[in-house]
C-alpha cells in the first residue's frame, strides 16, 4: 500500500515505446495492463498523475501495412493516425476498469512556443487533474512535421512536469537507469544511483536509442532530466518492467537513477520555465559589461544604452538571448521593443531620455548564471 502523500503530489509518467509493444511491434496488452495498474494505485493514494505515453506509431504501423517501422515522415503520421486511436482506446478501457477516466491531449512544439496557448495547456491539465482525471499526452505525431517536433517523449514529459508544477518525473524504459558505460558493450559498468549535476562525464555516458521502435535514448533521457532539474522536480529513470516501479520511485527505493538537484534555492515560476524551455529565442542583443553588471548582478532593469549589437528580427514582447560582448550567452528575456524600434532608438544616440528607456525587466529574464542547470539546454 502506498502511502498517502501528506501535500497533494503531482507526478508526471513517461513510458516509452519499447515499453508498451509486443516485440512484434504491436501493443501490448500486458505491459498496458501493468502501468494502468500502478498509475491506478497511485491515484488511490491521492496522487495526481499525468501520463506522457509513446507508442502511437509502434502501435499504428502494422495496421497500415508495414512490416517493419516506417522510415519516409507521410508514413509515420499515417501509422500515427492509426496508432493513436488503437492507444487511448485501450488506455480508456483499462483506467475505467479501475475506476479513473482518461483523456487524451495531443500536443505540439507550436503549442509551447506561443505563450498564450502554453497557458491554455496548462489550465486545462489543471482542470483535469483537480476532477481526478487522468491525461494521457503525446505528441500529435499525425501533423507535426520535423522543425516544430519536440524530437522525442522524454523532451515533451520534463516540459509537461514543469508545466503542471509536479514533484516528480518518473522515466519508464528498457533499461535500469543511467550507468557510468553502455552496460551492452561493457559488462564492468557499473549503476549510477543518484545524479546530483548533469557533469559532462554524466552526458558522456549517453548513447543513443537502443529499440528499432523507439526515437529517444539514454542522451534525450539526460536532456530531460536538465529541464526537470532546472525547474526543481525530482527525476527517476527505471526499467519498466520491474514489480511496483511507479510506487517503489515515488518512495524513493526503486532500482534505477535519480536525478536530484541539491541546490533547491532557486526556483522557476511559470513565466521563467515558459522563457527558458519553450520559447525558442527570435533574435539576441549584445549588452557591455556595466549593463551586464547593472542588470544581473543588481537585477535593475535593462536599458536601451547597454545594448552593443542587434541581430535578429523580432517583435515587442518576443524572447531574445542576452549575450556579452564576447558572444557568451547570459540569459533569455522578454524584449519590450521589436529590433526595428531599438535599431531606430539606437541611432538617436544624441536623445539621452531615449536611450535610457527600459527594454527589459529583471522578472522577464531567466539569467544562465543563476541557474547552472539551465546551461546546455537547446530549445
Amino acid at each position: 500500500m502506498i502511502p498517502y502523500p501528506r501535500h497533494p503530489q503531482r507526478v508526471a509518467i513517461k513510458i516509452g515505446s519499447s515499453s508498451l509493444t509486443s516485440r512484434h511491434g504491436e501493443i501490448s496488452r500486458r505491459k498496458l495492463e501493468k502501468l494502468t495498474a500502478e498509475i491506478a494505485n497511485l491515484k488511490d493514494a491521492g496522487y495526481e498523475v499525468v501520463l506522457v505515453s509513446s507508442g502511437a506509431v509502434a502501435a499504428g504501423y502494422r495496421k497500415l501495412g508495414c512490416m517493419e517501422r516506417p522510415s519516409t515522415l507521410p508514413e509515420k503520421q499515417a501509422a500515427a493516425s492509426i496508432g493513436q486511436g488503437l492507444l487511448i482506446e485501450s488506455y480508456s478501457k483499462l483506467f475505467l476498469s479501475h475506476g479513473y477516466v482518461a483523456s487524451q491531449i495531443l500536443i505540439t512544439k507550436s503549442d509551447f512556443l506561443d505563450e498564450s496557448r502554453y497557458k491554455n495547456v496548462r489550465n486545462t491539465l489543471n482542470v483535469l487533474l483537480e476532477r481526478g482525471i487522468v491525461p494521457i499526452v503525446n505528441e500529435n505525431d499525425t501533423v507535426t512535421i520535423d522543425r516544430l517536433r519536440f524530437g522525442d517523449n522524454d523532451t515533451l514529459s520534463a516540459k509537461v512536469a514543469g508545466l503542471i508544477d509536479a514533484q516528480m518525473l518518473i522515466i519508464l524504459s528498457d533499461i535500469d537507469g543511467l550507468y557510468n558505460a553502455d552496460p551492452i558493450k561493457n559488462i564492468q559498468a557499473k549503476p549510477i544511483e543518484v545524479v546530483t549535476e548533469i557533469t559532462p562525464e554524466i552526458e558522456s555516458a549517453a548513447g543513443g536509442s537502443r529499440s528499432s521502435v523507439g526515437t529517444g535514448g539514454m542522451k534525450s533521457k539526460i536532456e530531460a532530466a536538465k529541464i526537470a532539474m532546472a525547474s526543481g522536480i525530482t527525476v527517476f529513470l527505471g526499467n519498466a518492467s520491474r514489480k511496483n516501479i511507479v510506487s517503489d520511485a515515488c518512495l524513493g527505493k526503486a532500482k534505477g537513477t535519480y536525478f536530484k538537484r541539491i541546490d533547491a534555492s532557486v526556483n522557476l515560476d511559470q513565466k521563467k520555465k515558459w522563457i527558458a524551455f519553450n520559447s525558442g529565442p527570435e533574435g539576441e542583443i549584445l549588452i557591455d559589461k556595466e549593463s551586464q553588471q547593472t542588470f544581473v548582478k543588481s537585477r535593475k532593469s535593462l536599458r536601451l544604452n547597454g545594448i552593443r549589437q542587434i541581430n535578429g528580427h523580432f517583435k515587442e514582447g518576443s524572447v531574445i538571448r542576452v549575450l556579452d560582448m564576447t558572444g557568451k550567452e547570459i540569459g533569455l528575456g522578454v524584449v519590450k521593443l521589436s529590433s526595428i524600434e531599438l535599431t531606430r532608438l539606437k541611432d538617436l544616440e544624441s536623445d539621452r531620455s531615449k536611450l535610457s528607456r527600459s527594454i527589459m525587466e529583471w522578472d522577464d529574464f531567466v539569467c544562465r548564471l543563476d541557474v547552472p542547470c539551465l546551461v546546455g539546454l537547446t530549445h
